[in-house]
């Protein structure tokens, strides 16, 4: 497994210039690459799409549509029963069609009202992730030059810093995973002359 330090910045324009600083400060090409990492579950880890087999927000659609297909039945015979009583020729078929309409309304709408959140990320998904988008210059470094790379993305403005193992194949993170935990280096607390207050921030 390879050492990596990876600064998070808003802009490609930001990150190109933090590479920029990283090769002057004697980093090689090879040991640097840049690319954008999509929102929280957005990053379409399943050939179909998405991060998760199953949609959470839709787990009780089968629970509505199983109520509403019984109530829609029901309602739906009520209905057939009363055009029988109206219309005596009417025939048998029409009390069983009308079930069955109703059965089928039902289900669909008992589905509907059972799906939460209009297709938005669930709250719960958000959470088990603790990386934010934006675009990561990563650097293979080693446990001698990994501080320096911390302090060049540092001072060219990185958001966020992190420390990681991964596989470092032909100049790329190879194995990035963007729904693994953050290992954040924290930043130096700047020296403070003696006889002057610290203070927390």
């Amino acid at each position: 497994m390879s050492l990596i330090v990876a600064g998070r910045f808003t802009t490609f324009d930001e990150a190109e210039r933090a590479a920029g600083r990283l090769f002057e400060a004697g980093f090689v090409h090879e040991d640097v690459t840049l690319f954008f990492v999509n929102p929280r579950g957005q990053h379409a880890r399943l050939p179909a799409g998405g991060d998760e087999f199953a949609d959470p927000q839709a787990s009780r659609a089968s629970v509505g549509a199983g109520k509403g297909g019984v109530i829609g039945a029901a309602a739906g015979a009520a209905v057939g029963v009363a055009l029988l009583g109206a219309f005596s020729s009417a025939p048998f078929l029409v009390l069983i069609v009308a079930a069955g309409v109703g059965a089928y309304v039902g289900s669909l709408l008992g589905a509907m009202t059972h799906t939460r959140g209009g297709g938005k990320v669930p709250d719960e998904m958000l959470a088990r992730e603790s990386r934010d988008s934006g675009v990561l210059v990563a650097v293979h470094v080693s446990p001698d030059n990994q501080q320096t790379a911390a302090r060049v993305l540092r001072e060219a403005g990185s958001l966020e810093i992190e420390r990681a193992h991964g596989r470092w194949q032909q100049g790329r993170w190879a194995d990035f995973d963007p729904t693994k935990d953050v290992e954040v280096i924290d930043e130096p607390r700047p020296s403070v002359p003696a006889g002057e207050p610290r203070t927390n921030r």
